[in-house]
């Protein structure tokens, strides 16, 4: 085990090192970042900060012979980097796990050769490959159309309803590499949050309930409002997908629940997730404790969920519609919610400054006062429908 003391390290400097970094500090670790950004999320609560590009060697040798152990932020870091790094420390996730998961078509390819429920799909590199999809799978449309790689919070993917603008939306991603997805009859997005440990200890996570728009998350629910059947087989599922793929550390899988009940995996993100949020306020141990419990070699904490919570994302807009700082005071009057903001200095449209999270006597409780504090701060991105309460 790596005891507390020692300097743990991190690919990324968003919002979700910043968390990661504060779990570390409270269980007494040292944290370097290596981050291109002059001042990122985690950057401004890292004990060290490393600024330059994830391959830089010298960069990349400065942060092993640092740190005991490192981990990532986001999906997009170089496997190379930790195939680097892996050989001078303990590295979590994996160089090979990483490399499925950044990568739609290998994802996809991974997780339907492995048995696990996913939509129809097929690998699309150009208007050739286009054309004997829409010929050999008429099935696929209506469809969205995905870039392989780099796409997050909707970016880098397009729905399609016909061959034009399938056509059209190829056009639009410029010769990149994408798959071609069917559109799903969809009636609930879940997700599950696992912890794996080097040792094999698996914990999960309560299953959460998603609403986005945009492509981006909205709102989450947990635990999710589902019988306790499918919330057994999504957790089952996603333990399954863990194990498959080796992975060592924090692992999201997002699902699908379609009209005819039928769970189906949307896709796998390497790191804490958006949606585990909730589980800073409203669980014994959180998905970033987790992160580090794995890292450091620890036993994992206790996943269960002291009350049911909402999670609420704030993003720029709300300060659009402020016209400066939001109104603070609306979320901070509720004597159950949690603000948790990032520290970026710049509020754009979509982009993710923050979090609330409302603890509830029960799901309707918790459901009705989130809501009634988002409508306060106005984002002006309301859900293209209800969330049901």
């Amino acid at each position: 085990m790596i005891e507390p003391g020692a300097w743990l390290g991190l690919l990324g400097g968003g919002q979700l090192g910043r968390m990661f970094a504060m779990a570390a500090q409270s269980m007494g670790y040292r944290v370097a970042v290596l981050d291109p950004a002059a001042d990122g999320p985690a950057a401004s609560v890292a004990d060290r900060h490393l600024q330059g590009d994830y391959l830089d060697p010298e960069r990349l040798r400065e942060l092993a012979d640092t740190c005991r152990g490192v981990t990532t932020e986001f999906e997009n870091v170089p496997a190379d980097s930790l195939r680097f790094l892996a050989a001078r420390c303990t590295v979590s996730p994996a160089a090979e796990c990483v490399a499925v998961a950044q990568d739609r078509l290998a994802e996809k390819t991974f997780l339907s050769r492995h048995g696990f429920p996913v939509a129809p799909f097929a690998a699309v590199s150009g208007s050739e490959s286009l054309e004997r999809a829409l010929a050999d799978s008429p099935s696929l449309l209506p469809g969205i159309l995905k870039a392989s790689r780099f796409g997050y919070d909707g970016k880098g993917q397009a729905r399609v309803a016909d061959a034009e603008s399938a056509r059209a939306a190829l056009a639009a991603f410029a010769g990149e590499p994408c798959v071609l997805e069917a559109f799903l009859p969809l009636v609930r997005e879940l997700s599950v949050v696992v912890a794996r440990g080097f040792d094999g200890e698996v914990r999960t996570f309560p299953v959460a309930e998603n609403h986005h728009q945009d492509g981006i998350l909205d709102v989450t629910v947990a635990p999710a409002r589902i019988p306790g059947s499918l919330a057994a087989q999504a957790r089952e599922a996603a333990l399954g997908v863990a194990e498959a793929l080796d992975y060592r550390g924090v692992l999201c899988v997002e699902f699908f629940v379609l009209a005819d009940g039928r769970l189906v995996v949307n896709e796998i993100a390497p790191r804490p997730h958006n949606s585990g949020h909730y589980t800073i306020d409203a669980c014994v141990s959180s998905q970033f404790d987790q992160q580090v419990r794995v890292l450091a070699g620890a036993p994992l904490g206790d996943t269960s969920q002291l009350a049911p919570a909402v999670m609420v994302n704030i993003l720029g807009e709300a300060w659009q519609h402020a016209g400066g700082e939001p109104e603070w005071s609306a979320v901070l009057r509720d004597p159950r919610a949690k603000l948790h903001l990032y520290g970026k200095r710049e509020a754009r449209p979509g982009r993710k400054m923050g979090h609330l999270t409302v603890l509830g006597d029960s799901i309707e409780d918790a459901l009705e006062r989130a809501l009634a504090i988002r409508e306060v701060l106005k984002p002006l991105r309301q859900p293209a429908q209800a969330i049901p309460r």
